[in-house]
């Protein structure tokens, strides 16, 4: 079964699975999140699992799970460095029959709704959900550098002790105007 042209029902029915490995290079989108090359970034990790749930008087659900991990060099948002961040996605879709349908349980459904496809690009998800997977705020749990945390600036407070001009203009000023 090729993941790029996933026939959705039929993996689900016969309750199968998928998994694989590639480069980070491989995956263009997510690639652009990496900061440098001083940290090499680890695989993507991915696994794929359909899966009917039955309904009481109603037809059977179709279902995919995905889980996927990478490990990506990112920016610390504190010193500026490189940080590995180990970036994991683990959800399930929902799949049904055509857009009216998933626009109508899109509101009301906790799970994500999804359309069924006999020609499904899973990888494309893949790859979705690790980048939404992404930290916000990628940091260091302790910074390789010391970095300064102080909000005063010495040439800000060199600056604050010169004469204000106005009140110079103001000493200059020598006697009432007429």
């Amino acid at each position: 079964m090729d993941p790029q042209h996933l026939d959705v029902v039929s993996f689900a029915r016969d309750t199968l699975s998928l998994k694989g490995e590639s480069a980070l290079a491989d995956w263009r989108r997510l690639a652009d999140e990496q900061f440098g090359d001083a940290l090499p970034a680890g695989l993507v990790v991915w696994q794929l699992q359909g899966r009917l749930v039955s309904q009481p008087g109603g037809a059977d659900q179709i279902w995919l799970d995905l889980t996927a991990s990478v490990d990506l060099p990112m920016q610390c948002q504190r010193c500026l460095l490189p940080v590995l961040e180990t970036v994991t996605a683990e959800r399930s879709f929902r799949f049904v029959a055509d857009e009216a349908t998933a626009a109508a349980l899109d509101d009301e459904a906790e799970e994500d709704i999804l359309v069924i496809s006999r020609d499904f690009d899973a990888l494309a998800l893949v790859e979705d959900e690790l980048i939404l997977s992404l930290p916000l705020v990628p940091l260091h749990a302790v910074c390789p550098e010391t970095v300064p945390m102080s909000v005063v600036d010495p040439a800000f407070e060199a600056a604050a002790e010169r004469p204000n001009p106005f009140g110079v203009l103001a000493g200059l000023k020598t006697g009432p105007a007429k």
